[in-house]
């Protein structure tokens, strides 16, 4: 595993958290924010994925 993978999963709970948040206040704003930040998690963890393939097949 490398950082992006780990970092991009991180933001990605976060962000899940920030829109369960934003449904229990009523925040529709906060709701896409959260929904933002797990795009944004999922897209950093793909290219730790895409990495860490790329480091394995350069062995």
């Amino acid at each position: 595993m490398n950082s992006d993978q780990i970092n991009g999963k991180l933001q990605d709970i976060g962000g899940k958290i920030q829109e369960e948040a934003g449904k229990i206040v009523g925040s529709s704003e906060q709701q896409v924010k959260g929904l933002q930040n797990q795009l944004e998690g999922k897209t950093q963890e793909k290219l730790g994925d895409l990495k860490e393939k790329i480091h394995d097949a350069t062995k």
